[in-house]
């Protein structure tokens, strides 16, 4: 019988990098190493085993990501090494999305990474501002429909799975849903208000979910916007998770009022204290519940993250990822079925959580069907929306692009108010904002290129 050297060549690799994940912690600098080398191996990409590359020099090079990768390998509880990191490392980089760009190619339209669900509008909490607070509240995906989509999902090379709200432990199946989906990485948006000892313990033994806390700063600016009390129960729950050996993180909305202190080295410091391992920075968009354009960042207060996100990435045993600024790493927009999609509690496929149009309904329609919608075909044909990569959302960047798109596919608002965005009052400041940024982004690019020039005079 003929022997199929790759097939035969990736399966042992796959169970090396399996079993050294069980004995890694217990030497996490001398395996580490090992388990990267297992990685190259499985690697059906370049740019993967780049990636690996980069991991190698950047833990080599700066103390903090080493501190990181050894606290995340030494300090996890085993389930999360077995599951959640081996689900995300392997089934959803390095083997789903080889999967997913073969698919692409032989289907005729685009497979995403990942998928964004809302299981449920339901929430605890009612935050000022939320980008979800204008979705109806009653809504919540049906258990077989959300397991069906799952199938779907895997059948396409998508292992890796992020959910919102609402509050998604809210979720009256959550954990039977991860449980029977073990082979798949759940990351939360969550406020982190509804894990106690309970939770916590459901999260260790199931292996494969990794809760994103929200956070606005401390005490004072946290419970301003969420409510009384909340900043103690959050840190809470922290405690429990970090105690138990999860890997969790922060979801930090970033606004003219508090992007000083989301990024002050004391905050940060408290985060990884606290033992979050990564964050999401997302930049305050005019959208959802009472939206207000003047809580969106300045274009020079854009600058500033641009520069400080990647010190911070270097200097603090967190990473941290800026969902706008990072295009350059992305090259462009991620959304509108390119890397990821969003699925409402109700249903409704939109392009991105702060896109709030929609053409089709998973209840209407398979995954595959959804995926060569007029809306995302729309989308992908303008990405990237614009050459340089620090400008690359359609909707704070190059707001015509986003009408253009609507008025194409016939896309209709998810609720009401959304169309806010594309006119009147709020369209007017977002074209006023992206011409603005677009002239701090010339002033950036002549910045580095200094800073490059100076380097090379130094050699």
């Amino acid at each position: 019988m003929p022997v199929n050297l790759s097939f035969a060549k990736r399966y042992v690799s796959e169970a090396l990098l399996r079993e050294g994940l069980t004995y890694l912690s217990k030497d996490p600098v001398g395996n580490l190493t090992k388990i990267l080398a297992v990685g190259k191996l499985i690697a059906q990409r370049e740019e993967h085993r780049q990636a690996i590359a980069a991991i190698e020099y950047n833990i080599k090079t700066y103390p903090a990501v080493r501190t990181l990768a050894e606290d995340v390998l030494r300090h996890s509880h085993r389930n999360i090494l077995e599951h959640l990191i081996y689900n995300w490392a392997v089934n959803s980089a390095l083997l789903g999305i080889p999967r997913q760009r073969q698919l692409s190619e032989k289907l005729g339209y685009n497979i995403p990474h990942f998928l964004l669900i809302d299981p449920t509008s339901a929430c605890n909490l009612r935050c000022k501002g939320c980008w979800a607070g204008e979705y109806p509240h009653h809504d919540t995906l049906s258990y077989d429909r959300l397991d069906q989509l799952l199938v779907e999902a895997k059948e396409m090379g998508i292992y890796w799975i992020v959910m919102s709200g609402g509050e998604p432990f809210l979720y009256p199946r959550l954990f039977d849903l991860a449980a029977k989906h073990n082979d798949m990485a759940f990351m939360l948006y969550t406020n982190g208000t509804l894990i106690d000892d309970k939770v916590a313990d459901q999260i260790i033994e199931v292996g494969n979910i990794s809760p994103a806390i929200s956070l606005e700063g401390w005490e004072k600016e946290t419970d301003d916007r969420r409510g009384e009390g909340v900043f103690r129960r959050i840190t809470a729950a922290m405690d429990r998770l970090r105690a138990r050996g999860a890997v969790f993180g922060v979801s930090l909305t970033a606004t003219r009022e508090n992007v000083d202190v989301i990024t002050s080295d004391a905050f940060l410091d408290f985060l990884t204290e606290k033992g979050a391992r990564y964050g999401w920075l997302f930049h305050y968009i005019p959208i959802g519940r009472n939206p207000d354009p003047n809580l969106m960042l300045t274009p020079e207060q854009r600058a500033f993250l641009a520069r400080r996100v990647p010190y911070i990435r270097t200097h603090w045993p967190l990473l941290l990822m800026d969902f706008w600024n990072d295009g350059e790493y992305t090259q462009g927009c991620i959304a509108g079925g390119r890397r990821y999609l969003h699925i409402t509690p109700n249903g409704t496929v939109e392009p991105c959580a702060f896109v709030h149009f929609a053409t089709d309904n998973i209840y209407e329609k398979s995954l595959a069907e959804v995926l060569r919608s007029p809306l995302f075909r729309s989308f992908q044909k303008r990405q990237p929306f614009s050459k340089d990569h620090l400008r690359p959302c359609p909707i704070i960047d190059v707001p015509v692009a986003l009408r253009t798109i609507v008025r194409e596919s016939g896309a209709k608002p998810t609720h009401p108010g959304a169309e806010t965005v594309l006119s009147g009052a709020i369209g007017s400041f977002l074209d006023e904002r992206s011409r603005a940024w677009a002239q701090e982004v010339a002033k950036l690019r002549a910045e580095r290129a200094e800073a490059d020039k100076a380097r090379a005079a130094g050699r």
